[in-house]
């Protein structure tokens, strides 16, 4: 019987899923099929139940907003009918059978490079064949739209908002720009700029970018469970979904927009060490705390690995994570997890290239060493400089930073800063002082030494910052 073959194939797939997953799928399964229309119900053929794209259209425009965009919906529902059962025609059918739609949920939820790739060609192009780069980047673009609005859908952006960070569609258009850039032809050649949207890439090549590029199948992943709700609530097995985003603290409720957008967050916090990619804190932010270089130390230093992220005047967005608490000292400072990135006009991030140990700096009222915060290059020549005559900086990078082999990141050589953010990374160090009872001042007899030769005393001591620790977020 042609029956046993299907059904193989079929029990192997739903064999990737524990009991209690299989009957979410089921439930969800279920729920479709219900929905698509019970017209032929009365004929007995019918209780073989199927899904209709306008079944995964109608499961979300029941609500008043889609969790997903309906291109990536119609997407959905294009890979899910791409699969083959066998003995049955392919291709023929508008209707999804439950034997497809599990294989579509084991192959992109539980398998592997080469599983996921016929399913993720017809997501790009349902007619598939080799693709133009112009197809991948509208995909590609669809995706991580998809993911934002899905987290911002389902309140999982963990405390970040559409409200409180930089507009996302720039950010979209940058991260997808940053992941193509790993689409490597059999040759080796990665091309670039309008050469790649006419490129022609054919299945081979897709699936080793799919396969070097873990995020498309992070996303995907966040837009099947979050935008279908389907295995949401489990807890998943890697680091990948859960650390998407970072718990974001000490934004809420001060009226302040961050420099950073979504898309850039989630991919900067993956380039971070695995052990702080979980909770980013507001620290300093020039808006709020005002453009002084001594009220930016007095923020930062000793308080664990941090995000510095400057916006120079011509919009140019860029900065560093420094693997180490600040410290003001006249040494470099930090290790090889240092690195700088861009975020706008480009979203990159430059890792270092063992030239030099110098990976971060930072002095204050000194006479003979430079004064400011450093990250690469040299004295002079900072890869990423910003002085202590608060408000000026630079970017020297002829043609590339030593220590990160980044680019100039600023528009001009020498820039004027527009505003900057500090965001620590991870938990506070101990020696940060519990629930804000310390401030850095008490801590650190240097920094209050160096405010009082400023001429500034301690007004800090009855006008603390609000530490945010106990307030939730989430």
């Amino acid at each position: 019987k042609m029956g046993n073959a299907e059904s193989n194939a079929y029990q192997n797939h739903l064999s990737r899923f524990l009991p209690e997953e299989q009957s979410d799928i089921d439930g969800l399964f279920e729920t479709l099929s219900g929905s698509s229309g019970s017209a032929g119900a009365k004929n007995a053929k019918a209780s073989k139940k199927t899904v209709t794209l306008a079944a995964l259209q109608a499961r979300h425009s029941a609500h008043t907003r889609e969790p997903l965009p309906e291109p990536m919906t119609a997407r959905l529902y294009n890979g899910m009918k791409s699969i083959d059962l066998p003995g049955k025609s392919s291709g023929l059918s508008e209707q999804i059978a439950k034997e497809q739609f599990v294989i579509f949920m084991s192959n992109l939820l539980k398998g592997n490079a080469d599983e996921k790739i016929s399913i993720i060609m017809r997501m790009i192009a349902k007619t598939g064949g080799p693709l133009k780069g112009r197809q991948i980047q509208e995909f590609t673009e669809d995706l991580i739209t998809s993911v934002v609005h899905v987290l911002n859908y389902r309140k999982e952006l963990k405390g970040w908002s559409l409200e409180n960070t930089r507009d996302s569609s720039s950010g979209v258009k940058a991260l997808a720009s940053e992941l193509l850039s790993e689409l490597k032809l059999p040759d080796g050649t990665k091309p670039v700029g309008p050469q790649l949207l006419e490129t022609t890439f054919d299945q081979s090549v897709i699936e080793d970018w799919v396969y070097r590029v873990p995020q498309i199948s992070v996303f995907l992943n966040v837009v099947i469970r979050q935008g279908l709700h389907v295995l949401h609530s489990l807890p998943d097995q890697t680091n990948d979904i859960l650390n998407l985003v970072p718990h974001c603290k000490g934004i809420k409720g001060r009226g302040v927009v961050s420099l950073f957008d979504i898309p850039a967050i989630i991919y900067i916090n993956s380039h971070l060490p695995a052990e702080v990619q979980h909770k980013w804190q507001l620290l300093f932010s020039s808006r709020l705390h005002g453009e002084s270089f001594s009220q930016l130390c007095a923020h930062i230093v000793s308080k664990g690995p941090c995000i510095v992220i400057i916006r120079d005047l011509d919009g140019f967005l860029f900065g560093g994570f420094a693997s180490h608490s600040w410290e003001v000292k006249p040494q470099f400072q930090g290790d090889n997890r240092c690195f700088l990135f861009s975020v706008f006009p480009t979203l990159a991030v430059y890792t270092y290239t063992g030239y030099n140990d110098h990976y971060m700096y930072l002095n204050h009222g000194q006479q003979t060493m430079p004064n400011g915060l450093g990250m690469g290059g040299q004295h002079g020549y900072f890869g990423l400089w910003i002085d202590s005559d608060y408000g000026k900086g630079h970017s020297k990078a002829k043609p590339r930073c030593t220590t990160y082999n980044s680019p100039q990141l600023s528009a001009k050589e020498d820039f004027s800063l527009d505003a900057m953010e500090v965001w620590a990374v991870g938990d506070a160090p101990e020696s940060a002082g519990k629930k804000g009872k310390k401030s850095i001042l008490d801590v650190d007899p240097q920094a209050q030494a160096l405010l009082e030769m400023a001429g500034k005393s301690r007004q800090s001591e009855g006008l603390r910052e609000p530490m945010e620790e106990d307030e939730d977020d989430d």
